[in-house]
């Protein structure tokens, strides 16, 4: 949002400064700082949250050293890393890119499927959590609908070195 945003400030008012968001370092570098501070700010409350609301995972008693302080580790993690890749991307990327669209595709996917995962284990009180065939399923038709689009889609570049396009 931020890139078109400066974009449109740039074009219509000539605001100074405006187009350093057009360049994919300085945008990249923002993400990466925006994605550490979200990690680190939100997930210590993140973690504390899911802690109050005593969302996490029961630990049996093997008399294992160390193992009482896993008891109560808060599950939903996955939460943060998410947060602290969509933010930035929402904000700073070019979301008409295809990459962009197949990271955001992914990411969301997957969180989808972790976090049906820690749903059955918190809630429903299954210790398995979901099947491996239904996260190995849900990965494989991920992998399908992401390689389908990396062969139709005309903004997908498939880029060969000059050698091994002379070897040919």
């Amino acid at each position: 949002m931020l890139y078109y945003i400066f974009q449109y400030l740039e074009s219509e008012f000539n605001l100074t400064g405006a187009s350093v968001f057009q360049f994919i370092t300085f945008r990249a570098a923002i993400a990466f700082i925006l994605s550490l501070l979200i990690s680190t700010i939100f997930g210590k409350k993140i973690i504390n949250f899911l802690r109050k609301q005593q969302i996490g995972e029961t630990v049996r008693d093997l008399g294992l050293i160390g193992q009482v302080q896993k008891a109560g580790t808060p599950t939903m993690g996955g939460v943060i890393i998410i947060l602290a890749t969509l933010v930035p991307v929402l904000l700073l990327a070019k979301l008409e890119n295809i990459y962009i669209v197949i990271l955001l595709i992914t990411t969301v996917w997957m969180g989808l499927i972790g976090f049906t995962d820690d749903y059955i284990k918190v809630f429903k009180k299954d210790k398995q959590g979901l099947q491996g065939k239904f996260k190995v399923l849900g990965q494989i038709v991920l992998g399908f609908i992401i390689g389908a689009v990396m062969i139709f889609h005309g903004d997908v570049m498939v880029r060969m070195d000059d050698e091994l396009a002379m070897d040919k």
